[in-house]
């Protein structure tokens, strides 16, 4: 890789860094929730795939069995996730999101874009045509990646 482009990836990170830890300041739902790190995982887990078994839960996160029954039963008190039978497997116990969880998600969402909003309203025409075209390109290259 040329010295250019390291450079150039190099201030691009920097640059994300920075902008991450200006949104940091901003009083989101990620850290007013309560949640710890590993129930907030699983309500984004839960958001993404609707419902999962604690055997998917435990192997997304690493852990075991006990410690997910434990995470989902405090998330069960918080009233953010519910429990139901596997319609295909009634042995089987799966969590989802109650609407309150889904409505944390969707706060948590909503924060971080209204942020990212403001600032794209005070960009001119030319530059957001240009950032239009790099977020495309990373975007595509994500998706490649992802599928290989």
């Amino acid at each position: 890789m040329s010295d250019e482009r390291e450079e150039l990836i190099r201030r691009i990170t920097g640059t994300q860094r920075d902008l991450a830890r200006l949104f940091a300041q901003h009083q989101s739902p990620l850290f007013t929730s309560n949640l710890t790190m590993r129930q907030l995982k699983v309500v984004m887990l839960l958001s993404i795939s609707g419902s999962a078994s604690g055997q998917d839960l435990a192997h997304a996160l690493g852990v075991g069995l006990g410690t997910v029954t434990g995470i989902v039963d405090r998330l069960v008190a918080h009233g953010l996730v519910s429990r139901h039978e596997d319609p295909q497997d009634r042995r089987v116990r799966r969590a989802e999101l109650t609407p309150a969880g889904a409505a944390l998600i969707e706060e948590i969402n909503n924060a971080g874009m209204e942020h990212y909003q403001r600032i794209m309203d005070h960009l001119d025409t030319e530059t957001l045509r240009a950032l239009d075209h790099a977020v495309r390109a990373i975007r595509d290259v994500a998706d490649k990646l992802s599928n290989d």
